[in-house]
């Protein structure tokens, strides 16, 4: 990839103060995008001491690595240019013609972020982008003219935003069916794709040239297209290509063509989960290191700082299920159009005129109409999302996807999951994503009832002759024992060690306040076989309850004592005991009622 140039007037610089306006010409320069020009005019527009210093920000900006990387990147930010420059020559009239970067005050910033809040809406995210590339814009211009600004001016650029919305939720990961069936079609789609031009070059080496031989041949057209390029409108009528189907069907026999490349990039975001962007640019000698069944992708990811190049490792061979393979079947299927061209994009396709380019070096043009078109051809946009609206194709919620698997599989680990990323990258908008939400639940759960069994002895559950069939380590006493045998301590569902020393108790000495609700939780509970009954009472209760709250509410409310019923008491009992119980608990009759006091708990 060749590097960014730039062409700028020799005189950018600020004019001195005592200079008149009209020494400062027109703004208009060149920059140069991967090889190709891109001329920015600004000449028309006021204020010119301000429009040229901010001309000067952005010509540096687009020749650092890794900021601005397409066309239409730059024309984003030169539209904001021309919208602030603009706003500040109508609010500020009267100086507009001979406006100094020192008359510039923070309240300019800020009306103009309100009136771009009041032309998007508050939950845009224009705005923020906005004032994110004039802020940037404007700190540059401070570098270049340190004495420039005054310091309240300089003060707020200090941050990029008053009050615009910032997206903080991160992209959400499409369903894995979803995942699946994408990855599905483009590999089945890559692989027709692979037969058509195939079969396109046995056949252009078979024909003759049309010109001599005639149009009427398949492979004579294809002779054509093979030895002079794509067909145009100059080399034949519509009519005599018709048969064949048109210009655009011929040319994608031998060429790949802008739907073509929805199903490469697909499969290798598929596989791979790379980022968008860098699928897109990737070079055509881009694996390296081959060894073992593997390869390494080289790739330049613009986004990092410096323009950080990097490699990924993936699976190589024969197969379109390996990321290596696939890439080694484009650079087959794109050597006739690289070549044509002189560029050295893995992709490269032949529009609908004709014309051999490599699309991506330009930005993803018309992308969104392709890809819709190609979901649809598949039936794909037929598929529910999350929210169960149908799926709609987006890169960067597939590489979320690929990543939340991996995710999943490393058991929410981040020290197996950061690859690529920082902790706080990997954890914000990778982790804390909403297809996590459940397992992130269960994991809190799972923690919280892990703490509960540590801070929470097992119930004290005895058999019939006083011995311990629980697990704790809670010592009784003979007296203890014998007097939760007996039931002079019993409080209906269990015997109390001392119904006058609670640790629920306000002060020592008094009373028990939760004789009846507590006792499933209270260390100073006894449970034997006599309090089965009850137990289970209690419990077939609690299971008629299912059925008057929702699931979430029933847990907050009756699943810990479920729980320590069910786990921790009558799992301690034989079988025959606990058949023994319910049909005692069944003609129990009135004094297996449930007490007031435990009636008033659940009010």
């Amino acid at each position: 990839m060749s590097p960014r140039r730039v062409r700028f007037p020799a005189a950018v610089e600020t004019p001195a103060a005592a200079e008149p306006v009209p020494t400062i010409g027109p703004v208009i320069f060149t920059v140069d995008l991967n090889g190709s020009p891109e001329s920015i005019d600004l000449s028309g527009l006021p204020c010119p001491r301000l429009t040229r210093a901010l001309g000067a920000a952005l010509a540096e900006v687009v020749s650092a690595p890794g900021t601005l990387r397409d066309r239409s990147g730059v024309r984003y930010v030169v539209k904001r240019i021309r919208e602030f420059v603009r706003f500040t020559a109508a609010a500020l009239p009267d100086s507009a013609a001979d406006l100094r970067l020192s008359d510039l005050e923070p309240d300019l910033l800020d009306a103009f972020e309100t009136r771009l809040i009041a032309q998007y809406g508050e939950t845009s995210k224009e705005p923020y982008l906005t004032m994110t590339y004039l802020v940037r814009l404007l700190k540059l211009v401070h570098e270049a003219h340190p004495d420039a600004f005054e310091a309240a001016f300089h003060a707020r650029l200090g941050f990029t935003s008053a009050s615009a919305h910032r997206a903080s939720k991160p992209l959400d990961a499409y369903p894995f069916p979803v995942l699946d069936a994408l990855e599905a079609a483009a590999r089945e789609d890559v692989a027709r794709i692979r037969d058509r031009i195939l079969e396109g070059e046995k056949l252009a080496a078979s024909g003759r040239d049309p010109r001599q031989h005639g149009w009427d041949r398949l492979e004579n057209v294809l002779w054509y297209i093979a030895h002079h390029g794509p067909l145009t409108a100059d080399d034949a009528s519509y009519k005599i290509l018709r048969p064949w189907g048109g210009r655009e069907e011929l040319n994608g026999r031998l060429h790949l063509t802008a739907r073509d490349l929805v199903p490469f990039l697909l499969l290798l975001a598929c596989q791979t989960g790379m980022e968008p962007e860098c699928i897109r640019q990737l070079r055509s000698n881009c694996l390296v290191s081959p060894a073992r069944g593997y390869v390494s992708i080289a790739y330049v990811k613009k986004r990092a700082r410096g323009s950080a190049h990097k490699t990924v490792r993936v699976a190589d061979g024969g197969s379109l299920r390996f990321p290596g393979g696939v890439i080694r079947l484009a650079l087959r299927l794109t050597k006739r159009t690289r070549e044509l061209i002189g560029s050295d994009a893995l992709w490269c396709d032949v529009g609908g005129r004709g014309r051999a380019r490599a699309p991506f070096d330009d930005g993803p043009q018309g992308w969104s109409a392709v890809t819709r078109r190609w979901m649809s051809e598949h039936g794909l946009d037929r598929l529910a999302d999350r929210n169960g609206a149908p799926v709609a194709l987006d890169l960067r919620r597939v590489r979320k996807t690929v990543k939340s698997r991996h995710y999943l599989r490393a058991g929410g680990v981040l020290e197996d999951f950061t690859s690529g990323h920082t902790r706080p990258v990997a954890a914000q908008h990778y982790a804390d994503i909403g297809a996590h939400e459940e397992t992130h639940d269960q994991a809190v759960e799972a923690g919280l009832a892990q703490a509960l069994s540590v801070a929470l002895a097992p119930p004290v559950v005895l058999s019939d002759d006083g011995g311990r069939l629980d697990d704790g380590q809670a010592a009784l006493t003979a007296r203890e024992i014998e007097s939760a045998l007996s039931g002079e301590q019993d409080v209906w569902l269990a015997s109390c060690r001392d119904f006058f020393a609670s640790p629920f108790a306000r002060k020592p000495g008094a009373a028990c306040p939760v004789p009846a609700w507590g006792c499933l939780e209270c260390p100073n509970a006894v449970f034997t076989s006599r309090h089965l009954p009850s137990l289970l009472s209690f419990l077939d209760f609690l299971e008629r309850q299912r059925e008057e709250y929702p699931a979430a509410e029933w847990t907050a409310r009756f699943g810990l004592a479920w729980d320590r019923i069910v786990h921790g008491v009558r799992a301690r009992f034989s079988t025959r005991q606990i058949a023994t119980a319910q049909a005692i608990a069944e003609g129990g009759g009135d004094r297996l009622l449930l007490p007031p006091s435990f009636l008033g708990v659940i009010a």
